[in-house]
């Protein structure tokens, strides 16, 4: 299985990168992981720079890749959960398993049709730039629980 994570915009914050580097190094030790960002859309309406984004999103999937949404009216899980979930893909021969973060504006409705799953990491509302990193850190935290590693802890 391959990891694929899609977002709007590029990372802004010094901090944030790092984070993400930080993260995805430890991830690719485990499976391999393509990050790619699509151009955000600024000076039109939020409808309208939502369907851009999201057409930009899509272009990005591969051939039957599982789209995963992080959204915050998605299912909420727990880290053991997730780990589950990576499991089972992994174990179900899932080539391409994608998770995609949006815009400030979030995602369309057509574009959250073509969804096998969408997940929240939280109720509450937060940036889009660090929900990758907290992403990132939760796909990491579900690959040591995984492997039995001292990382999570119950």
């Amino acid at each position: 299985m391959r990891l694929k994570l899609l977002w709007v915009g590029k990372t802004q914050e010094s901090w944030v990168r790092t984070g993400i580097e930080e993260y995805a190094g430890r991830i690719r030790r485990y499976m391999p992981l393509e990050i790619l960002e699509a151009r955000e859309e600024k000076g039109a309406q939020a409808a309208a720079m939502r369907e851009r984004e999201c057409e930009r999103l899509a272009k990005l999937i591969p051939k039957g890749g599982k789209l995963v949404l992080l959204d915050e009216r998605g299912e909420a899980m727990t880290s053991p959960e997730l780990a589950s979930f990576l499991s089972k893909n992994r174990d179900q021969g899932t080539q391409d398993l994608v998770f995609a973060i949006g815009g400030a504006f979030g995602f369309t409705d057509a574009f959250r049709s073509q969804a096998f799953k969408s997940i929240s990491l939280s109720r509450m509302t937060l940036t889009h730039q660090m929900v990758r990193v907290f992403l990132l850190e939760q796909i990491y935290r579900g690959f040591t629980i995984i492997n039995g590693e001292p990382y999570h802890h119950e």
